[in-house]
């Protein structure tokens, strides 16, 4: 359980050795930069941020057995981010916001994680029949692959 839960955290939010996780790639990031698109109809940082927080919901509820439908936003995958005609003081707001349910999805994994048996963590698993750790292991490099994303978003949008 603690390998899964460093697992996890060091691709989100602790010191590790590859370098800028999730959201280290986040801070001092501002609003218009998270909104930034690098070309038209392509994903800005901001869409990736809600995006991550999905897919740390679809595994909390996979590992939990919970039902579709209890994420916060409607929809599924990418979300348009911003709104288009928001007010700056409104589109601050709206990106704190979907940062709180980054760090909101992330520590509700990390609790239904916490408390998984070591058993059950240890069976081996595939795409067709993914097992705790290789969701756990999934969700982890997901992180990472966003978080150079968006490294080498932010320096596109600049």
């Amino acid at each position: 359980m603690r390998f899964a839960l460093s697992v996890i955290d060091c691709a989100y939010n602790r010191q590790s050795w590859h370098g800028t996780n999730l959201r280290g790639s986040l801070r001092g990031l501002s609003v218009s930069d998270a909104a930034r698109r690098p070309k038209r109809n392509r994903h800005n940082i901001w869409e990736l941020v809600v995006h991550c927080a999905y897919w740390k919901y679809v595994v909390r509820r996979r590992l939990t057995g919970e039902k579709r439908g209890s994420f916060p936003l409607t929809g599924s995958n990418f979300f348009d981010r911003p709104v288009r005609g928001t007010a700056r003081a409104e589109l601050t707001r709206q990106w704190k916001a979907d940062l709180a349910l980054l760090d909101d999805m992330h520590d509700q994994l990390r609790e239904v994680v916490a408390a998984l048996p070591a058993s059950k963590l240890q069976k081996s698993g595939s795409a067709r029949r993914p097992t705790p750790m290789w969701l756990v292991q999934g969700v982890a490099a997901h992180d990472l692959y966003h978080a150079g994303q968006i490294q080498l978003l932010k320096k596109l949008v600049k």
